[in-house]
């Protein structure tokens, strides 16, 4: 059979997305196991397998209303339908390209079924819908927690490409970077730009900046300039403790990942910055000393950054949740040992789940009168504090200027 343009992209995006769904795979992961494609390509691949789990529901409700009986959802025809209409959805790719690439990858199978089911809805004609649903479960847990207005919002997020967020060391220079290069400022040393590729961007390979999502840079805002001696727990992949030694700190960087530390020396190394690179577990290590501040940014669920990653609303199953509540939990408790009487604990999550953010510290509060919840002082002015002290970020927080990924924040100090 003639070779198809664009059919080696095609099916590198049906391989992602089946790694993702069926094998709970990362699109990150799932893309590195990709071989054999040009760069052009490989982006393509993910970016229209990251369409589908943008609209994944709606997609399936599409596909369900063209056929008599339901297709099963791990069915190489599901997902080749699913790909063909998040492209014409998602990134306007012309019907007749859906088409000609779509019938190859069943070549042995229901091509017939494909065929008519895309024609059909094609001829319908495909709705493009700017708030797309969210798989049922994470839409009943957030509108039990948050309300159905956050849900509406996390809708409208899902269907944009986020802004690029670039972290300055310097003030005047991310002052200057965004009035040359056309960006906003939100916050002191914040830069927010369009995305592009972050590798061609001007100042990159200089080291003058990294990329850091607004929120993700708020848990270091929080750790007051006079604390220097500051333990960073699970630190990888380093823009906060790229945040913490850009200000001036002696920091102690810990993460249980080799290749993720690795990754952080290459950014130290290109943003000149520098702190002690750790690997080791954070529940079997011990510093020796204790520290004027820790920052504790906890493994979760990462429900928070699901406009960057899609995949995490699938990923998410109540057991993963529960269990990074108690490997959350226990990583707290450990670690406000290694405090100095008087010192800040900043405890983040990059969750929109309350059983990972303010669960956690209502049961660490509840059990310890040595340590009180301190007032979030540093963190952006556009972003308030909650009625009990702590930061919850949610869909829907400075949509006009593009939005913010979820996040939950508290600052603990302990009683002198």
């Amino acid at each position: 059979m003639p070779s198809v343009e664009g059919l080696p992209a095609r099916r590198a995006a049906l391989q992602v997305l089946d790694a993702v769904l069926r094998r709970g795979h990362t699109l990150e992961a799932a893309g590195a196991h990709i071989r054999g494609l040009s760069a052009p390509d490989h982006a393509l691949a993910l970016a229209i397998a990251g369409e589908a789990l943008r609209r994944l529901p709606d997609l399936d409700a599409l596909i369900d209303g063209a056929t008599r009986q339901r297709l099963p959802d791990d069915s190489k025809a599901r997902m080749v339908l699913r790909l063909a209409l998040a492209q014409k959805i998602g990134l306007g790719t012309p019907e007749h390209a859906l088409v000609a690439t779509a019938l190859p990858l069943v070549d042995g199978g229901p091509r017939r079924l494909v065929h008519g089911v895309l024609g059909t809805l094609l001829r319908r004609g495909v709705p493009v819908r700017d708030a797309p649903r969210l798989p049922d479960a994470a839409e009943e847990r957030w509108s039990a927690a948050w309300g159905d207005k956050v849900v509406e919002a996390a809708r409208r997020q899902i269907a944009k490409r986020p802004p690029l967020d670039l972290t300055f060391a310097d003030e005047s220079e991310a002052k200057a970077y965004a009035a040359e290069h056309g960006g906003t400022s939100l916050a002191p040393g914040h830069v927010r730009l369009q995305s592009s590729s972050v590798a061609e961007l001007p100042g990159f390979e200089a080291g003058r900046w990294w990329v850091q999502d607004l929120s993700a840079s708020l848990p270091a805002r929080l750790i007051p300039s006079d604390l220097g001696d500051v333990l960073d727990l699970c630190a990888a992949p380093g823009g906060k403790t790229m945040q913490l030694a850009a200000a001036g700190r002696r920091v102690t960087a810990v993460d249980s990942s080799e290749s993720r530390l690795g990754r952080l020396r290459e950014n130290f190394q290109r943003t000149h910055l520098s702190a002690d690179l750790v690997v080791a577990d954070a529940l079997k290590w011990k510093p020796g000393r204790e520290f004027d501040a820790i920052l504790l940014d906890a493994p979760c669920s990462a429900t928070g950054t699901f406009r960057r990653h899609p995949e995490v609303l699938y990923r998410a199953r109540p057991k993963v949740i529960v269990d990074n509540a108690e490997l959350q939990s226990e990583l707290l408790d450990r670690a406000v040992g290694w405090l100095k009487p008087g010192g800040t604990l900043v405890y983040s999550v990059c969750s929109l789940e309350p059983q990972e953010g303010e669960e956690v510290i209502a049961r660490f509060l509840a059990s310890r009168d040595d340590f009180t919840l301190g007032s979030p002082t540093g963190a952006s002015e556009l972003v308030r504090p909650s009625e009990q002290g702590w930061i919850r970020i949610l869909p829907g927080l400075l949509e006009a200027e593009g939005g913010l990924d979820g996040f939950f924040i508290a600052r603990l100090v302990r009683r002198r």
